[in-house]
This record gives structure tokens, C-alpha cells and sequence, in this order.
């Protein structure tokens, strides 16, 4: 096969770990969801990474997440434009929830390590990974990997990789680099051109697609979505510099605060809804001081002014 046919060639450019929002009960409001996906897709993403880590997947049930994942189908939203979380520690829930996924037709399947057992190494993870894409028993199963090692302590391995792709092909279709660390994203392109290989980080979206990457995955796209679009479209243009420099200098300034209680903050400002602070536990929400001085940074950036008009046209 082909680089170009072993590709998702569709699943490339902006994608926002969506956030989700929790109705006072802590359940998830499903009419806020929606709204917002519909707002990212509109103001500079290219696609669409709910239920991962920032959207709190790992506290949810997996009837919780069943229906988030029912809701964006029945919303009409263009399903082959996402990559939908279905990792879980347990099997038999990784199992249903990727069938569930691939009913909806979505685009792919981010899958996180299970991070409770952490001793069981390279093996542990392949038989995981290798029973969930057999239970599954479908072809058009595209898995996305999802390399977090400081929040899972289960990292994706080379070896782990080469091992899924030669026992399963094109169904391993990409990665998600989550460490934050550039030259992890370097190395997988080097070792793996083939696959769609994502930064975690909009910081290191340009360098990405120059280097032959698919683009991002991140959650501080709920807010930079209309500065991190514009650098896609255009990366191969001499405005592209510019353009990463004011999205780099928002998302460092992400980077010192809790996700996704930052980014669920400022939703709050910008909708004027507080139900978007909410959290599900062991999550804590922002103290008052933090939540005035992410307001106060912010303020400081004149490149902010395009998401908040992007809002207001919301």
C-alpha cells in the first residue's frame, strides 16, 4: 500500500481536544456540546478530538460517553472530520465504545494506554491494543495512539508502534504526540511518514506540516481555533511565521495554568454561561486570584481581540 493510500488524508490541520461542559449535576450537557463543536468547526478547525483527556473522558461513564457520542451524530456534524476518544482501562468499555464510535462513522479512534497497570510494559500494551482492534472486528477501524506518558505512565513506543502496524496495517493510522516534547514529534515523522502523526501542542503546529505532519491536536484550540486555523491555511505562505509567533504566544501562556479548568474559564467569560466551570472530580476548579490573573494575561495579548470577535459573532 502506498503512503499516500495508507494515509487518512482527510484527518489533517487544526483538530480541538474538545472541552465539554457539565450541567450543575455534573452531567453533560449535550445542547452545550453540540454548540460548541458547531463554534470550533466554524472559526478555524479543521476537526474535532472529543472525548480525550481535556474533555475529562477518563471520568466519565461509558454510557456518559455514549451518549456524547450519539449527540454528535444526531447534531449532523460531519463525522468523517472527527477523531473521537475510546480509550478506558477496561476492555470490555474500550471495546463498546469504539464500535460505537465506528456506528457514527467517525473519521478515527483516539486510543490512550490503560494507566492503572504500569508495570506490565510493551507487551501489556500490544495485547490491549490487539484484543480491542480483533473485538472489534472492523477494517475501517482507523486507531489514532495517544502518547502521554507523563499523565498515563504508559508511553507509545517505536516498537510498540511497529508492532501494531506489521499485525494490523492501515488500521494504526496515526499518533497523538501529547508529551509536549518536540522531538518526539521529529523522530515520529522520521520513523513513521506513513502515518498521521499529530502535535499535542499548537506551539509546534508549523513545524509540524513542515516536517511532513498532519497538524495538532490540543486543547487550548477551544480558544486559539481562529488563530490556529488561519497558520493551516497558510503554512506554506510567507505570512506563517507571523501567524505561528501570536498563536505560539497564547498557548505558552495556556501552559501556566490547570486544563481544562483555563480554557473552561474563559468559555465562561466568553458565553457568559458559569456552568462551563464545571468540572468533573478529582478536577478542582480555579481559585478566584487564578481565574483574575488568567484574565489579566490575556488582556495583555492583542491577538486575543480575534477569538473574542469570533465569539461575539458566535
Amino acid at each position: 500500500m502506498s503512503q499516500l493510500e495508507d494515509r487518512p488524508t482527510p484527518l489533517r490541520g487544526v483538530f480541538a481536544a474538545v472541552v465539554t461542559p457539565f450541567t450543575d449535576k455534573l452531567d453533560p450537557n449535550l445542547d452545550s456540546f453540540v454548540a460548541h463543536c458547531r463554534w470550533l468547526l466554524a472559526n478555524g478547525c479543521n476537526g474535532l478530538v472529543p472525548l480525550a483527556t481535556a474533555g475529562e473522558a477518563n471520568s466519565m461513564s461509558a454510557t456518559q460517553r455514549l451518549r456524547l457520542i450519539e449527540a454528535l451524530a444526531i447534531a449532523g456534524l460531519p463525522m468523517e472530520r472527527m477523531i473521537i476518544g475510546g480509550g478506558s482501562c477496561a476492555l470490555d468499555d474500550a471495546v463498546t465504545l469504539t464500535r460505537a464510535i465506528m456506528t457514527v462513522r467517525a473519521g478515527g479512534v483516539l486510543l490512550l494506554p490503560p494507566f492503572y497497570y504500569r508495570d506490565t510494559g510493551e507487551d501489556g500494551l500490544y495485547r490491549f491494543y490487539a484484543e480491542t482492534i480483533e473485538r472489534v472486528g472492523n477494517p475501517d477501524l482507523r486507531v489514532f495512539l495517544h502518547h502521554r506518558p507523563q499523565m498515563s505512565g504508559a508511553p507509545i513506543t517505536f516498537d510498540l508502534i511497529t508492532r501494531l502496524r506489521t499485525t494490523f496495517g492501515p488500521i494504526i493510522a496515526g499518533v497523538q504526540n501529547g508529551s509536549g516534547d518536540w522531538e518526539v514529534t521529529a523522530a515520529l515523522l522520521r520513523e513513521f511518514p506513513e502515518l498521521a502523526i499529530f502535535s499535542g501542542t499548537e506551539r509546534f503546529l508549523l513545524d509540524t506540516l513542515r516536517a511532513g505532519g498532519a497538524g495538532c491536536i490540543s486543547a487550548t484550540v477551544n480558544l486559539t481555533a481562529p488563530l490556529a486555523g488561519p497558520v493551516y491555511a497558510q503554512w506554506l505562505s510567507d505570512k506563517a511565521d507571523a501567524l505561528q509567533a501570536a498563536l505560539t504566544a497564547v498557548r505558552v501562556l495556556f501552559d501556566a495554568f490547570p486544563t481544562p479548568a483555563a480554557q473552561k474559564e474563559v468559555l465562561t467569560r466568553l458565553t457568559g454561561d458559569p456552568s462551563w466551570r464545571n468540572l468533573l472530580p478529582p478536577l478542582l476548579p480555579m481559585a478566584p486570584a487564578m481565574r483574575t490573573e488568567l484574565a489579566r494575561q490575556l488582556a495583555t495579548l492583542p491577538q486575543i481581540r480575534t477569538v473574542l470577535a469570533a465569539a461575539r459573532a458566535a
